[in-house]
């Protein structure tokens, strides 16, 4: 799938939607290690970003969108519009990312 037919719109600029194939998703549940919540933990004693954590909800959400886009080619889509991201603490430590939109068939 082109990547530049993914969108947070609900519409693909100069295209024309034929088809809606309906909600698609993608979805990872991603814990924290005992080593990087320590070093973390270090990293909060100076303040300012904690790296660790940055690259591990990239990481969560980067893999929930690839995720997403299988499941739209799945199912024959040329788009996906509407993309969100949610992420839910399961338990401590312990979050799911979701990325949701539609997919869609392009004239």
């Amino acid at each position: 799938m082109d990547h530049s037919n993914i969108t947070t719109s609900f519409d693909i600029a100069g295209r024309n939607i034929a088809r809606n194939l309906g909600v698609v998703r993608g979805i990872i549940v991603r814990s924290r290690s005992i080593v990087g919540t320590f070093a973390a933990g270090l990293q909060t004693i100076f303040g300012g970003n904690i790296t660790l954590y940055s690259q591990l909800c990239e990481k969560a959400r980067s893999d929930a969108y690839e995720l997403m886009v299988a499941h739209a080619e799945q199912l024959g889509a040329d788009a996906i519009i509407g993309v969100r991201y949610d992420a839910t603490e399961i338990m401590s430590g312990v979050s799911e990312v979701l990325c949701y939109g539609t997919a869609v068939k392009l004239e």
